[in-house]
């Protein structure tokens, strides 16, 4: 089985840059519990290396991420919980909440490298970045709602990045977004066909900037993010599984499995 998570390293003025590849090209790099662990590794490490300057986050195969991988929820969906029961659901989907903590939190500059779809828990990811370049293929997405469910972990995240009204927009709709409109709406910094080229241009500019400075910055920055947001991502972990469970989703996958409509979007 292949690695879930590349990292190359190379040199960046005095330090050293990485690339990290979300590799598991045949789900779309859906993120699994094996690519989440693999990241939060990747984020551990990092906060502990001083000669790691920037980190760029990229997907494999012509797609970023497809989002959260349901595969370890599918027992517990349109099913409720026996009274007095605790939810496994809400730390599991916790758990991702703390990877985009963790991920925002990297003393490094991490810039989010974006070729084809971004959906759902992929776009939570690119909404971590310090800055977010897209290739024109690349299209942009929250559709929990469409299919019954809370986009939960993400939605601070997604309203940190495109501001109250665009957030409710993007999260209340589900509606899929190019990459010329995610630039528009403040995802996006700049579109390039060439990703490559853009990347390594973007790097080499942030090579004259000092690493204990954009740490102090970043920690700044990120001061009213993290101010209440445990409390935040511990009661969306709860209306997640709460959803997940509910009859909605149930109803949503289903349809989506069938490429059918949902039963709410028929007259």
């Amino acid at each position: 089985m292949s690695e879930p998570l590349l990292i190359d390293r190379q040199p960046l003025g005095s330090g050293q840059a990485e690339h990290w590849t979300l590799n598991d090209p045949a789900s779309r790099n859906a993120l699994s519990p094996a690519l989440a662990e693999a990241l939060q590794a990747a984020c551990a490490r990092a906060q502990g290396d001083p000669a790691l300057r920037a980190i760029v986050l990229q997907g494999a195969g012509g797609t970023f991420c497809a989002g959260g991988s349901l595969g370890g929820f599918a027992q517990q969906i349109g099913q409720p919980l026996a009274p007095g029961q605790a939810d496994p659901l809400q730390p599991m989907n916790r758990g991702f909440g703390r990877l985009l903590q963790d991920l925002c939190a990297l003393p490094q500059i991490l810039l989010a490298a974006v070729d084809g779809p971004a959906m759902g828990g992929g776009l939570g990811l690119v909404c971590c970045a310090d800055l977010v370049l897209a290739t024109p293929r690349a299209v942009f997405a929250t559709p929990e709602v469409t299919l019954g469910i809370v986009p939960a972990q993400i939605a601070p995240f997604v309203q940190r990045r495109l501001g109250d009204a665009r957030a409710r927009r993007w999260l209340l709709s589900g509606h899929r977004v190019d990459a010329a409109q995610a630039q528009a709406d403040g995802l996006v910094n700049a579109v390039a066909a060439d990703l490559g080229a853009a990347v390594a241009e973007q790097l080499q500019a942030w090579a004259g900037s000092a690493p204990a400075a954009v740490a102090a910055t970043k920690r700044l920055l990120n001061m009213p993010l993290e101010h209440g947001l445990d409390a935040w991502l511990d009661t969306a972990a709860q209306a997640f599984a709460q959803s997940l469970r509910g009859p909605e989703a149930a109803a949503g996958l289903a349809a989506f499995a069938a490429r059918r409509p949902a039963p709410w979007s028929l007259p």
